[in-house]
């Protein structure tokens, strides 16, 4: 393909070809020659620039900014190390240029207000989900074995696949709305991160991730669904833009910030540990996340301290860093679905001074339109 790179960073952009058009392969051959219904603002015959005015420059913000973010990172590659920064100044541009063109797009429309705050909340979803999913099957094995983590991802993924099937009983029988059923997973999934970070044994480990496992469940498509019951006008464009803020988010905000999290919290463990031994066991290269920096331990190091029978005394002490790190991640990761219920319950009384959490239909949005 006439890659003008070096033999790594070739080969890392044909992985990522590969894993683009592998899923676009399958996708296509199973929708091929289906049709699918139109969207409620297609049958009314509303246009894409009709449907971004909900979003507008506020609702773009976010989505430009997170676009910036994976710019500045998938193009370091193409600039040598001291001009690292450049990547950054080009994702910046290119988010620029997005909201821009959203700007035209809308007739510079500001957007709803609602609509942006549900798009910084779902931000917050896949950090503390799909970015939590991304890390804590490794740090469940560092505070147990390999095994019991990967047995714990396991069981936790398969709490939330049943109880998926669930969601309409859930709303039906036990009264709950969209958002207090989003309050309820906020509360849960920050208090079973709480828990997890002081697992001790493989029972309760059981029982901490399954309270996570519950908690988590429902936060994405409870999610799309209050953006379709309240902004019909919209059509698939709103929760199309839901669903890439989160994915993004879950990659350059979640995993890398946990990362993050992990590097300062085993560093610091070991320094007050044993300064001297942090300076031998510490990475040569430091961790960056958005504007932070820190320094953690090098992980061939840990990983060999792990498997000394017996360890040294500094090789116990790097163990117990490491752990501790963990520990620490986990209990910051729990402020995330903490802020998310700050968030639920502040929507709650905002539509109970509304008269109650509703589905709005275009009709009505359009009268709301007319009349303002």
């Amino acid at each position: 393909m006439g890659w003008v790179l070096d033999d790594a960073v070739g080969m890392y952009w044909k992985w990522q070809l590969a894993l683009f058009l592998a899923p676009t392969v399958v996708y296509g051959i199973m929708f091929l020659g289906q049709k699918f219904p139109k969207s409620e603002a297609s049958e009314k015959g509303l246009g894409l620039a009709e449907m971004f005015k909900e979003i507008g420059l506020l609702g773009g913000a976010v989505a430009c900014f997170l676009i910036a973010l994976f710019f500045g990172d998938v193009l370091k590659p193409f600039f040598a190390e001291e001009n690292a920064n450049y990547a950054a100044y080009v994702g910046y541009g290119i988010g620029a240029a997005l909201l821009i063109l959203v700007g035209v797009l809308t007739k510079f429309s500001f957007g709803s207000v609602l609509l942006f705050v549900l798009f910084l909340t779902h931000a917050l979803v896949g950090a503390v989900e799909l970015g939590t999913d991304g890390w804590i099957q490794n740090i469940t094995g560092n505070l147990l074995s390999s095994g019991e983590g990967k047995m714990l991802f396991v069981y936790a993924s398969m709490i939330m696949f049943a109880l998926r099937f669930c969601a309409h009983f859930i709303e039906e029988k036990l009264g709950l709305s969209p958002i207090g059923i989003l309050l309820v997973c906020s509360i849960l999934g920050c208090v079973g991160l709480q828990l997890a970070a002081g697992i001790n044994g493989f029972g309760y480990a059981l029982g901490a991730l399954g309270v996570y496992a519950i908690g988590k469940t429902f936060f994405w498509p409870t999610m799309l669904a209050v953006v379709g019951d309240r902004f019909p006008r919209t059509g698939a464009v709103a929760m199309s833009v839901m669903g890439g803020i989160g994915m993004m988010s879950a990659g350059l905000l979640g995993s890398q910030g946990l990362g993050f999290a992990k590097d300062k919290f085993s560093g610091e463990a070991l320094i007050a540990a044993d300064k001297a031994v942090y300076e031998e066991f510490k990475a040569e290269k430091s961790s960056d996340f958005l504007t932070l920096k820190a320094t953690g331990l090098d992980g061939a190091k840990v990983e060999e301290a792990k498997k000394a029978e017996p360890p040294t005394e500094k090789q116990q002490l790097v163990i117990d860093a490491s752990i501790a790190g963990d520990r620490e991640t986990l209990r910051v990761d729990s402020f995330i679905p903490g802020t998310m219920a700050v968030i639920y319950l502040l929507m709650m009384l905002y539509f109970m001074t509304k008269g109650g959490y509703s589905v709005v239909s275009i009709d009505e949005t359009t009268e709301a339109n007319a009349t303002s």
